[in-house]
């Protein structure tokens, strides 16, 4: 059996990297084997940018924010003949949000998966949640160190409790004398009270050094040893300040001779030396969100005497009389629990046994053989098959979704239409366009994730569109930052953008008084609905009237209406249709999404097999044209594309993302075909760099999205059109991603 490893290693200074390190080594000892290309391996993050000098067990490393070596390293594993991957997961070793990178790797390796989970979070954040989920599903057997992991994976992940597996921390098998451990160090005549691992504020070493003057006094032999680093990640945003925070308080309270602080990441070897001389083992974090502590299981495996506070690993492993917890903070009682054991040597022996006796159970030999267990089972018995092309994991790359941008470029008025980079450019005033995409967005977003800024924004969005609105039911467009008029009546594809927020507030409504609103302005624009000549804006009414439709089914005035304005639709593309040009036009121009996308949403309401064969065969057509070699490339405005001519690359919008993004989600629901939902989260990945520049849109300082490229390069603008047309794909995204899963 030959096994591939993925996770940190040494001598990178990491405690996941000393686990994988001693679940390797643990393991190659149950699956030797005579011929060298069944020799187990190790695929290593790295941090950084920075390089180790491996071992000669990693064969590849993974530079952590670089997306195409994930990729490399599944395609490498596929050609190794590894029977059987184990990946350690921690959140923070892996790049993108929430760790999000590692999913491509694991969507495309085709072995059994066994997933050791490190931390598992009980109040997860939206993204952490999504990918915890999705590394279980693709798991063949999850590995937890606590039964409270497995509560957690239970309830709050909707984990099926026969994938998990309860493996507590191994313990190396290392043992020494204490006297002669204490001599080494030169602490024959001391009381030693030890605390080890990477140092941050979360640790609660203070709690510690506050619990020592009355301690000293009645035991003036007592030495506390804080044995670690700071933690690179403290240390590369915050320095030393809290080790020089810890300095500053033990000279405060004149502790100076009874505490030392050995700022080391130091080998097993010297690390149980420490643990053996030590008299009494601390942990003393500071709140309970710790499901595994290996530093605990350490102290626990050579039999110190323990002392914890109640964090959830804490509270499982120091049961049944194997330590003591104390409340987090509380140096008071610490100094008392100190006192006390130190003054009864019978009951710090005692706590000493237990643990001992209970740490021969957990050395790294027999956590070995039992990871081995699980993995030849998984071979006996059969890797689950999950058709990973359908799953959709590779694109679940996505940035928080943040109105920052939208706020910046939103006042009292309504959203100012361009920017200047990402600052808002009060010299092009408002239009009625962005205006109308606001509203929609906001509604979704408050309709999604009850997003309370998207609430309060759209009675701005909305009053703009009513003080646009003229007498006879028609709007103008453009308004001065001054407030002045620029037009007397817009655009027909403005007039449908409108229609189309509007269909979407009276479907989606967050209270009565914008519903009343929004049906105000509808209806008084409704008898402009059959003067529309621009099949765009045609296209945008009937997406509104869909909206409105879903929810007021019974109006069959307004249905007619839908059914006559899809017939033009319809009339126009066989009117232009030949065996090569599937189109309604004879060229590609922008928004071009929109034309299938109003189709399959008619489709989906008047049930006419007709209209439904257009909006499939237009679509086809569509994404025949502008989705190859698994990215999107949008017909660019720079000369659009002609019949018989060729395509322009350049001057691609987000707004044609968008509506590729939201033609194929409608697809989805008429079809429920999840290819769509593939193609979906591709056109959406044009956002995020999958393009054919290979350049990221989305600014994620600004929480802005650029408008475009041109043949120079990105044009770096931020106005609301652009940022609007990304935030739109991205809450479709969550939606189709709930979806999705609840069709499974």
């Amino acid at each position: 059996m030959k096994l591939a490893f993925i996770g940190t290693y040494p001598p990178r200074e990491c405690g996941i990297g000393t686990f994988t390190n001693n679940l390797f080594k643990s393991m190659a000892d149950k699956t030797k084997s005579g011929s060298r290309e069944n020799v187990n391996f190790v695929v290593a993050l790295n941090d950084n940018d920075l390089s180790y000098k491996y071992p000669e067990e990693v064969k590849l490393t993974i530079r952590q924010e670089h997306q195409g070596d994930y990729l490399k390293a599944a395609k490498f594993i596929n050609l190794s003949g590894a029977d059987v991957c184990i990946l350690e997961h921690e959140f923070g070793i892996f790049g993108g949000q929430s760790g999000v990178y590692i999913l491509p790797l694991l969507h495309r390796i085709e072995v059994p998966l066994i997933v050791t989970l490190h931390t598992i979070v009980k109040t997860p954040s939206y993204n952490e949640k999504a990918v915890l989920q999705q590394i279980c599903k693709m798991a063949d057997k999850i590995v937890v160190m606590s039964h409270k992991a497995i509560e957690f994976l239970i309830k709050v992940y909707a984990v099926p409790e026969e994938k998990i597996v309860f493996i507590e921390h191994g313990v190396p098998d290392i043992q020494f004398s204490p006297e002669k451990s204490k001599k080494e160090f030169k602490l024959e005549n001391k009381k030693v009270i030890l605390t080890f691992g990477f140092v941050g504020r979360n640790k609660g070493i203070e709690t510690v050094i506050n619990a020592l003057p009355k301690l000293v006094k009645k035991h003036p032999n007592v030495i506390y040893i804080v044995l670690g680093k700071t933690h690179p990640n403290v240390l590369r945003h915050s320095g030393e300040e809290y080790r020089i925070f810890l300095l500053r308080l033990v000279k405060s309270l004149k502790l100076e001779e009874h505490v030392i602080f050995l700022n080391e990441f130091i080998d097993e070897q010297y690390l149980f030396k420490y643990l053996y001389a030590c008299d009494i083992y601390i942990t003393p974090y500071l709140n309970e969100a710790q499901i595994t502590s290996g530093t605990l299981s350490y102290a626990v495996g050579v039999g110190a005497a323990v002392i914890s506070t109640p964090y959830w690993h804490a509270s499982e492993l120091l049961a049944e009389g194997r330590g003591k917890l104390f409340d987090f903070g509380d140096s008071e009682n610490l100094s008392l629990i100190l006192t006390a054991l130190l003054d009864n040597p019978k009951e710090l022996n005692e706590l000493k046994r237990k643990a001992y006796d209970y740490g021969r159970k957990i050395t790294w030999p027999k956590t070995g053989e039992k990871y081995v267990d699980v993995a030849k089972n998984i071979l006996k018995t059969g890797h689950q098959q999950i058709n990973k092309k359908d799953t959709v994991l590779d694109f679940l790359i996505l940035p928080p979704f943040s109105l920052t941008h939208i706020n910046r470029l939103t006042d009292d008025t309504g959203i100012i239409q361009h920017a200047k980079f990402g600052i808002p450019n009060l010299k092009e005033g408002y239009c009625l366009d962005d205006n109308a995409r606001a509203l929609l967005m906001v509604l979704m977003a408050y309709r999604q994730i009850k997003d309370k800024r998207a609430l309060e924004l759209s009675p701005v969005y909305l009053s703009y569109i009513h003080y646009l609105q003229n007498p006879d039911g028609t709007f103008r467009n453009f308004l001065s930052f001054s407030r002045q008029f620029l037009d007397e009546v817009g655009s027909e594809d403005s007039f449908g953008r409108t229609i189309w927020a509007l269909g979407y507030l009276l479907g989606n409504a967050p209270n009565d008084a914008y519903y009343q609103t929004g049906k105000l302005l509808f209806f008084n624009a409704a008898p402009n609905f059959e003067k529309l000549k621009s099949i765009r804006s045609i296209a945008n009414t009937m997406i509104g009237i869909s909206y409105y439709l879903k929810t007021n089914p019974s109006d069959d005035s307004m249905t007619e209406r839908l059914r006559n304005m899809a017939n033009t639709l319809v009339d126009h593309y066989h009117n232009t249709e030949t065996s090569d040009w599937k189109w309604f036009e004879s060229l590609l121009a922008y928004d071009n999404g929109i034309l299938p996308l109003a189709l399959l949403h008619s489709a989906k309401i008047l049930n006419d097999a007709k209209i439904t064969k257009v909006a499939i065969d237009s679509m086809d057509f569509l994404t025949k044209h502008t989705l190859k070699d698994n990215y999107l490339s949008i017909i660019g405005n720079e000369e659009w594309y002609y019949k018989e001519g060729k395509r322009s690359i350049f001057a691609q919008q987000p707004v044609d993302a968008m509506a590729m993004v939201l033609m194929y989600h409608q697809a989805f629901h008429l079809t429920r075909d999840k290819e769509y939902i593939n193609k979906l989260y591709t056109s959406f990945l044009w956002f995020l760099g999958e393009n054919d520049l290979r350049m990221s849109l989305y600014d994620f300082e600004t929480k802005g999205c650029c408008d475009g490229f041109e043949r120079y390069g990105v044009n770096r603008n931020q106005g609301a059109e652009s940022s609007l047309a990304y935030l739109i794909s991205h809450l479709t995204v969550l939606q189709a991603y709930e979806e999705f899963h609840e069709s499974d």
